[in-house]
């Protein structure tokens, strides 16, 4: 039975995608996003049920998540900045879309490490930032995601070009 998609289901997928032609395990992706594997079992098995892997379990539509991010996320899982804490840079403060987008206002992922202040964001997965840490190719297919929940036109424009470009 499929009862919708969790905010984590996004999360794995893009950890799968950022790992590119990378062979994986189902325990890979627990430990390095510190999500039970129970729960990426099910994630995985809700991701075919809406036609954004493949019945294999392992190969990636990217077209579908492409779309889905782009068109969907905002609305499915929408994100409102909060005040301002120190944090981790995300949406449009974060690589790739800095290097096109200059601003003083920030947005960040509230973390301990942080290094920069900015309106807080709460990720889809509270383990995002120290996952992000490790990876920084999946840093940056989350950093566009938030630019697409949290952005104006001009960022999500960006961002879905990147993002377009990532998942190619």
């Amino acid at each position: 039975m499929h009862n919708g998609m969790r905010p984590h289901d996004i999360v794995i997928l893009l950890k799968i995608a950022a790992k590119g032609n990378k062979v994986w395990m189902m325990k890979d992706l627990s430990n390095e996003l510190s999500i039970s594997p129970g729960e990426v079992s099910e994630s995985i098995k809700r991701s075919v049920m809406a036609g954004l892997i493949a019945k294999d379990k392992k190969t990636l539509i990217r077209n579908s998540i492409l779309e889905f991010i782009v068109s969907g996320l905002r609305y499915v899982f929408p994100a409102q900045p909060g005040a301002l804490q120190k944090g981790m840079p995300t949406a449009h403060s974060a690589f790739p879309l800095n290097k096109e987008i200059q601003s003083n206002n920030h947005y960040v992922w509230p973390h301990i490490k942080g290094t920069v202040r900015g309106q807080a964001i709460k990720p889809l997965h509270p383990k995002i930032p120290d996952a992000c840490m490790n990876d920084q190719v999946f840093y940056e297919f989350m950093a566009l995601c938030e630019a697409i929940r949290v952005g104006k036109a001009r960022e999500r424009e960006l961002a879905e070009k990147e993002l377009t470009a990532l998942l190619s």
